[in-house]
């Protein structure tokens, strides 16, 4: 059976985007330019699913989207395993994607493998990186690394012999860097047709409690390991004076210095602020995995031989404690003089 296109899961919540979203259209634009080299037509394909969402179609087009299938109606207005996995793996017997990249959050982790199983495919879970096939044998065959063994290796995960080929991609790895104001594209609207009663009933959403700063958005991150022990609250006090949030390694966390929700890397968040500095942390692979896309990184540790060393744009061997007010000084210096 012939198969075109990648397509993209368009979660969203009440009209609004997950940022994951827009990683995945700009991923997804990069591989279709690579795989029209030889294969001219392939195209970037959203899947939008909820009620009265046809008017978000311009933003998914903008981000990189070449068409949109719309399956707008009100049993779809609240996320529904069953109701998803019907709507998707109907769109994918209709139209045969060739690929299909679902974000690795809550509702994609999810959704992701009901749908797999469904239209009997293979599934790459909490990817970091995709590319085609380096050896241009199979100009459409995706390579999809994962971290794996606790993320002390990666592995590369191919699907030669089913399709769609499937992945969830953690959010923040990928760059949203696709933006055309005004791009119009193709919309196909789909007849939802499932009148089967449900066996599950929405009956409400009850909003999660937002306990603190949310880390995979800040722009400043200080993140302590267990170097920093006994010691958050200079970073508390250094991340107040400069507008960022505190950070932890999974070491801090089970030394109880810091919550869960804070915790960056393998098990924990994925980040990518401006500035990420790391004290006493000793740059585990499972750690540097969820922060080694940020755009600067300063690392303190009093080993010069510690692997974090190796992902820093600047490593400073010596006493995080001493080091700390004096860098806070400097960067506080800078951002003066930025305003002036």
């Amino acid at each position: 059976m012939e198969t075109k296109d990648i397509y993209v899961f368009a979660q969203q919540t009440d009209s609004v985007f997950e940022n994951v979203v827009f990683e995945l259209l700009s991923e997804a634009r990069k591989l279709c330019d690579t795989i029209n080299v030889t294969l001219p037509d392939f195209k970037v394909v959203a899947l939008l699913l909820g009620y009265s969402v046809k008017n978000n179609v311009k933003t998914l087009f903008e981000h990189g989207a070449d068409r949109v299938i719309v399956c707008d109606h009100p049993n779809l207005a609240h996320y529904s395993t069953e109701k998803y996995t019907d709507v998707v793996s109907q769109i994918i017997t209709t139209y045969h994607p060739d690929s299909l990249l679902i974000g690795a959050t809550v509702v994609g982790r999810d959704l992701a493998p009901r749908i797999a199983a469904r239209v009997d495919t293979g599934l790459t879970a909490d990817a970091t990186k995709i590319e085609i096939d380096p050896t241009g044998e199979h100009p459409t065959q995706l390579w999809i690394t994962r971290p794996a063994f606790g993320g002390n290796l990666f592995g590369t995960i191919v699907c030669p012999n089913h399709r769609p080929q499937m992945s969830t991609i953690r959010p923040n790895v990928l760059d949203s860097d696709f933006f055309q104001h005004g791009r119009t594209g193709e919309i196909l609207e789909l007849e939802y047709k499932n009148d089967s009663e449900s066996l599950v009933k929405f009956l409400s959403r009850i909003p999660k409690e937002e306990h603190g700063v949310n880390i995979a958005k800040a722009r400043i991150i200080f993140s302590g390991g267990r170097g920093m022990s006994g010691h958050f609250d200079l970073l508390e006090e250094c991340a107040r004076q400069v507008g960022g949030v505190v950070a932890a390694s999974r070491g801090a966390v089970d030394m109880g210095e810091a919550p869960k929700d804070v915790q960056v890397g393998q098990t924990g968040k994925t980040v990518r602020p401006t500035l990420y500095i790391a004290c006493g942390i000793s740059g585990a692979v499972q750690h540097t995995a969820g922060m080694d896309k940020s755009e600067y990184i300063i690392a303190i540790n009093k080993d010069p031989q510690a692997a974090i060393f190796s992902v820093a744009t600047l490593g400073i061997v010596g006493d995080a404690l001493e080091i700390l007010p004096h860098l806070v000084e400097e960067i506080q210096k800078l951002q003066q003089h930025s305003e002036s």
